[in-house]
């Protein structure tokens, strides 16, 4: 699903920056006295941008080497060791379109035998990100174990993880929470950082939920990508399929939780995992905590009376806060939504799932663990790949040294 849309998605992207970039190209001094103008210029960066590019978004992959490209940067670009056919592609696309040599710089390969060779490097300049929080936080340290050696402060950008909700409040649309929560827990198999991961559902309103929600997984069809009438694929490797099953292994096995859907997985031909849905009686409980980058879902119920308490809840149970969703008919409901979960994601829906975000439309990326906000498909992502010199031009400079205000009396 994400791959039908990834060239239109990265097409934006470029279309997008080139208009952001004219756009921050445009923030000048506001005042130039007369005999002067006054101006700034936005540098590329002193050194390369290290484009670090995840498996599950080609239009991700086309966009971090490219934006810092864009504003003048050489960027070293290494794609997920498990999409580099993609990549690979791509950077032929570039060539055909005239990129010269050594603007972008393809270097697939293991992430232990690259890593360390660019991000020790003095002219290291920048780290555009998308990946793994183990990796990022990784890749924070070993900067900060550098920082004497650079030229400059590298500009450090990333995207990592997340634990994405969905609060429905007792007065929540029931058709649409449940077709929110099936294409935000499902589409791409939930390998989405931004994928619905766990759910708080009033009790109220949690029957007619789950018989319309569990109607439509039934109907959800796997196999084949190129048939596109599948709305769920494999996941993307063994790892991946041992990580999640292994999760579902434990809800299993668990006291305090069950599984409603699916809860089956076969890797005879290919990595596949049915859609899971897990309902637990603790709001704690692993699946509710843990990122797990695959097609389950966890979901609490919980009593309508307890709404600000449960706010707090999902604003306290992950250290993710990268995206989430409010299902609610009463406005105040959102409003206290709003407020009190301010933090807990960087891309926050109103009565929509909380995944799809479009270049343009909702500029992406969140805080806590999940990265540094800094905004892929909009200006505030391009002024990262930029440095700032403000020029002064005087036309007729003073011939002497004394002010006015030092004339004797």
């Amino acid at each position: 699903q994400a791959e039908i849309d990834s060239a239109c998605e990265l097409i934006d992207f470029w279309n997008f920056n080139a208009w952001f970039a004219q756009e921050l190209y445009k923030h000048q001094p506001m005042y130039s006295p007369d005999g002067m103008k006054n101006s700034t210029e936005h540098r590329a960066l002193e050194g390369f941008v290290f484009a670090v590019t995840p498996f599950n978004f080609t239009s991700i992959a086309g966009n971090l080497p490219t934006a810092p490209a864009l504003m003048g940067n050489v960027a070293l670009w290494k794609p997920a060791s498990s999409a580099v056919y993609p990549a690979y592609f791509l950077m032929k696309l570039f060539k055909e379109a005239g990129l010269p040599d050594g603007v972008i710089n393809f270097i697939p390969g293991s992430g232990s035998t690259v890593g360390p060779m660019v991000m020790g490097h003095p002219a290291l300049a920048g780290v555009h990100f998308t990946g793994s929080t183990a990796v990022f936080q990784n890749m924070w340290t070993t900067v900060g174990n550098n920082i004497e050696n650079y030229i400059s402060y590298p500009r450090i950008v990333g995207e990592t993880g997340g634990k994405d909700f969905c609060i429905a409040h007792k007065t929540a649309d029931v058709d649409g929470l449940a077709t929110a929560m099936v294409r935000g827990a499902f589409e791409f198999q939930g390998q989405k950082c931004s994928a619905l991961s766990r759910a708080y559902i009033p009790n109220t309103i949690w029957d007619g939920v789950k018989t319309k929600y569990l109607s439509q997984v039934a109907t959800i069809k796997m196999g084949d990508p190129e048939d596109f009438t599948n709305f769920m694929n494999a996941v993307i490797d063994k790892s991946a399929f041992d990580t999640i099953s292994g999760y579902i292994d434990y809800v299993k096995n668990a006291e305090d939780a069950e599984i409603i859907s699916g809860g089956k997985y076969d890797d005879s031909t290919g990595y596949f995992i049915e859609p899971t849905t897990v309902v637990t009686t603790d709001p704690n409980f692993k699946t509710m905590e843990e990122e797990i980058f695959g097609p389950v879902l966890t979901i609490y119920i919980y009593d309508p009376k307890d709404w600000d308490k449960t706010l707090k809840l999902v604003d306290s149970t992950s250290p993710y806060a990268l995206t989430g969703a409010v299902f609610a008919k009463d406005r105040e409901a959102i409003r206290q939504a709003s407020k009190a979960l301010n933090h807990s994601a960087g891309n926050f829906y109103i009565n929509d799932k909380p995944t799809g975000a479009v270049v343009g439309q909702q500029p992406f990326g969140g805080g806590r663990a999940s990265g540094t906000n800094d905004k892929a498909g909009s200006m505030f992502n391009l002024v990262r790949w930029v440095s700032q010199r403000t020029i002064k031009e005087t036309y007729e400079p003073p011939k002497d040294y004394r002010y006015p205000f030092m004339e004797e009396k």
